[in-house]
């Protein structure tokens, strides 16, 4: 019998995911063995003890926060080449946008991961094309005059991002804007830092306040 995709996505989706988790323990498995420097487990535990907790909610949120935008397969391909909300997520959302599909059919499934791959296969020419000219690029990407521009890249994306959307469901718009506009003023300590945090955190908010809107008809 022939397999579905949806199968076979979260097949190599599992066996993706495992192998980058066991990469990244055999890295600190493999310094400790070659140098013969076993770590500090009482330092080791404390530290778990005070930073996993934070990281464990913060994956939990994540995935039910992005798995309905980025469909099952974008889902995968997100979660194991990383930097998701800054340009994963905006990557796929302009891509079911420009097709006019959903995120949770079919059709929306394929064009999300679609785009996340493609958006893999560039961050990683990218990251090599600046390794290799990091050296005689440094003078020009370190003049003062550039890095305002910089400061802006991320603000950019979003902005254009937001113009789309917000333009399209105003209403759902507000409660958050709002939100982070508040926190953001209010919490100075709040800042690009933060972003893996405040994301999830503004898309639950979001769909609570969207889920009441939509009983009170609010939506219509």
């Amino acid at each position: 019998m022939q397999t579905s995709y949806m199968e076979r996505v979260h097949k190599w989706g599992k066996i993706w995911c495992f192998s980058m988790c066991a990469v990244f323990f055999l890295f600190p498995i493999a310094v400790a063995v070659i140098f013969r420097a076993a770590p500090d487990w009482q330092g080791l535990v404390q530290g778990l003890i005070a930073t996993a907790p934070m990281y464990w909610a913060v994956g939990i949120i994540e995935t039910f926060t992005y798995l309905p935008m980025l469909g099952a397969g974008g889902s995968y391909l997100s979660f194991v080449t990383g930097n998701i909300s800054n340009l994963k997520l905006p990557c796929a959302l302009n891509a079911l946008e420009q097709a006019g599909v959903k995120a949770n059919s079919e059709e929306g499934e394929v064009v999300s991961t679609i785009a996340i791959a493609v958006s893999s296969i560039v961050t990683t020419v990218i990251v090599i094309l600046g390794v290799i000219l990091i050296v005689p690029l440094t003078p020009i990407l370190n003049a003062p005059v550039l890095q305002p521009a910089f400061e802006q890249i991320i603000p950019a994306l979003f902005g254009g991002l937001g113009v789309v959307f917000v333009s399209k469901y105003w209403k759902i718009a507000v409660a958050p804007i709002v939100l982070m506009l508040v926190l953001f003023i209010a919490i100075p300590a709040l800042n690009a830092g933060t972003v893996g945090i405040m994301v999830p955190v503004s898309a639950a908010f979001t769909l609570g306040v969207s889920r009441l809107m939509y009983k009170k008809g609010m939506l219509d």
